[in-house]
C-alpha cells in the first residue's frame, strides 16, 4: 500500500494513488486504535473528493468503536474549535489546503486540539494502517453537529463590537471555503464586504486559493482599488492563513501583520507573552516591548509554536508565513482572528492600514524568504557561519543559522520537505544596506553551491 501520503505534520497525496477512500478507511481505524479516541470530530474542505474521503474515514473510526461527529463542510480551525470547544478526544480535518485541485490530505489532532504530527503520533497511525483490522465489539454512533453559530460567536468575543465603524473591506475566498463564514459574520459588522471568489467550488476555476504566489493576488488588489477599500483580505483554501492587502492594493508581508497582530492583542490584555519564528524578528521585538509584551523565540511550524505557545502560556503566536495562533483559540492557528483584529484597530485608530505599516517598513527593511535550491544545504550552511560569525554581535541555531549584526541580521534554514535553502535579510532602517547584503549573502551561496 503506498503511504507516502504520510508527512511530518499531516496527510497529503493525489487523489485517488496516493489517497483515496480506501486508505481512509483504515486511517480511521488506526487513527482511534493509536489515539484511544471515544469522540472525534470530523470535518472537510470543498475538494470534489473531500465527501467520499470522509465518508470512508467516518466509517474507519466507527468500526474501531469512536463515536463521530460531523461539521460538514468548513475551514480547519472549526475542526480546532469544535474538538476543544466541545470537549472531544480528537479531530480530523479532510482538507489539502493550497496543493493541486486534484490533491486531498488530513489534519490531525487529538484533545485540546493538541496537533497529532509524526513525533507524537501520526507514524504510529501509518505503520498501523498495514496490518488487518477486526471491529471493535461495539460500533460508533454518527451525529453530525452544528458548529457555526457558537464559532462566530467566539470569533466576536475577540473584538469590541462597540469601536467598530462602517468601511468597505473586499474578502477573497479564492473559491474555498472561507465565503461561508463572511456571510455569518456579515450579518453582526457593520462592515461591507466586496467578495471575490466568494462561492466555494472544488474545481478551483479561479486557480488553487493560495494567495502566497504573486500571480493569485491580482483580483484582490484590483477589487480594493476599484472599490476604494479600507483594506483587503485573501484566504488559502482551508482559510487556516490569511493574507493582507492594505487601502491602495499593496499585498503586505506576513512579517509586518506578526508585529500589528500582537501590539493590537497586547492593548487588550495589558502585556503578555508573544510567540514569533526566528526568521525575521526586530520588528516584533520592539512592538512587543513597546507594548508592554515579552517576545519569546520559537522554531518554525505549527508544532513547535504551539507546543511553545502552551508551555509560556502566551497569549499570541505568529509567523511571517500567516499562520497567527491564540491562546483562547485552543492555542491555534486562525484565519479569521487576525483581519477581525486588524480591523478593529483600523476604526479605533482612525488610520490607515498603509501608514500602521509603511512606518514599520521603514524601519525595519526586509528581503522576505527568498528560495534557492541548493545541492548541499549543510555545507552551504556552514560555509556561511564560518564566514559570517566573524564579529557578529550574536549567532543562534534555533531554527537553522541566525546571524546579527549592529544594524543588519540574517537567517538562513533549511526546507523541512525540499532541497532549498532560505534567506531572510533585515536592517535598522537602512534599506540600501539590507539589498546590499541580501545581494552578497546571495551569491555567496551560489558561489558556495558551484564549487
Amino acid at each position: 500500500m503506498d503511504l507516502s501520503c504520510f508527512k511530518a505534520y499531516d496527510l497529503r497525496g493525489r487523489v485517488p494513488d496516493q489517497l483515496n477512500p480506501t486508505l481512509a478507511e483504515k486511517i480511521g481505524r488506526a487513527y482511534v486504535e493509536i489515539t484511544g479516541a471515544k469522540k472525534v470530530i470530523v470535518g472537510y474542505d470543498i475538494r470534489l473528493s473531500s465527501p467520499d474521503i470522509t465518508e470512508a474515514l467516518s466509517s474507519g473510526l466507527m468500526a474501531a468503536g469512536a463515536d463521530v461527529y460531523d461539521i460538514g463542510l468548513c475551514g480547519t480551525e472549526q475542526v480546532y474549535f469544535a474538538t476543544s470547544h466541545y470537549g472531544m478526544d480528537g479531530g480530523i480535518m479532510v482538507t489539502a489546503s493550497h496543493n493541486p485541485k486534484d490533491h486531498n490530505g488530513m489534519k490531525m489532532v487529538g484533545p485540546e486540539s493538541r496537533p497529532i504530527s509524526s513525533d507524537n503520533g501520526l507514524n504510529d497511525i501509518r505503520d498501523r494502517v498495514l496490518e488487518p483490522f477486526a471491529n471493535a465489539p461495539e460500533q460508533g454512533r454518527y451525529e453530525t453537529l452544528e458548529v457555526m453559530s457558537a464559532y462566530v460567536d467566539h470569533l466576536l468575543g475577540y473584538i469590541d463590537a462597540g469601536s467598530l465603524k462602517p468601511m468597505t473591506i473586499v474578502c477573497n475566498a479564492g473559491n474555498g471555503g472561507a465565503g461561508l463564514v463572511i456571510d455569518e459574520l456579515e450579518q453582526h459588522l457593520p462592515f461591507e464586504f466586496v467578495k471575490v471568489h466568494h462561492q466555494p467550488d472544488g474545481h478551483f476555476p479561479n486557480g488553487v486559493p493560495n494567495p502566497i504566489l504573486p500571480e493569485n493576488r491580482t483580483a484582490t488588489a484590483d477589487a480594493v482599488i476599484e472599490h476604494g477599500a479600507a483594506m483587503g483580505i485573501a484566504w488559502d483554501g482551508d482559510y487556516d492563513r490569511c493574507f493582507f492587502f492594505d487601502e491602495n492594493g499593496r499585498f503586505i508581508e506576513g512579517y509586518y501583520v506578526v508585529g500589528l497582530l500582537a501590539d493590537q492583542f497586547l492593548r487588550k490584555t495589558g502585556g503578555g507573552k508573544v510567540i514569533h519564528d526566528p526568521r525575521l524578528t526586530w520588528n516584533t521585538l520592539d512592538l512587543v516591548k513597546a507594548a508592554g509584551g515579552e517576545a519569546i523565540e520559537s522554531k518554525t511550524g505549527h508544532a513547535f509554536i504551539k507546543q511553545r505557545m502552551r508551555d509560556e502560556d502566551a497569549v499570541y503566536g505568529g509567523e511571517m508565513s500567516a499562520h497567527h495562533y491564540f491562546r483562547d483559540f485552543a492555542y491555534c492557528d486562525s484565519g479569521m482572528i487576525p483581519w477581525l483584529l486588524i480591523a478593529e484597530r483600523l476604526c479605533q485608530s482612525g488610520q490607515t492600514l498603509s501608514s500602521l505599516i509603511d512606518a514599520r517598513i521603514e524601519a525595519y527593511p526586509a528581503s522576505g524568504e527568498i528560495n534557492r535550491t541548493i545541492n548541499d544545504p549543510p555545507k552551504v550552511i556552514a560555509a556561511i557561519e564560518a564566514k559570517y560569525s566573524v564579529g557578529a554581535k550574536s549567532v543562534s541555531f534555533v531554527d537553522g543559522l541566525s546571524v546579527e549584526f549592529d544594524n543588519w541580521r540574517f537567517n538562513l534554514r533549511m526546507s523541512n520537505t525540499e532541497p532549498v535553502v532560505r534567506l531572510n535579510v533585515e536592517s535598522r532602517a537602512d534599506k540600501a544596506l539590507m539589498e546590499e547584503k541580501t545581494e552578497e549573502l546571495l551569491q555567496e551561496m551560489d558561489r558556495l553551491n558551484t564549487n
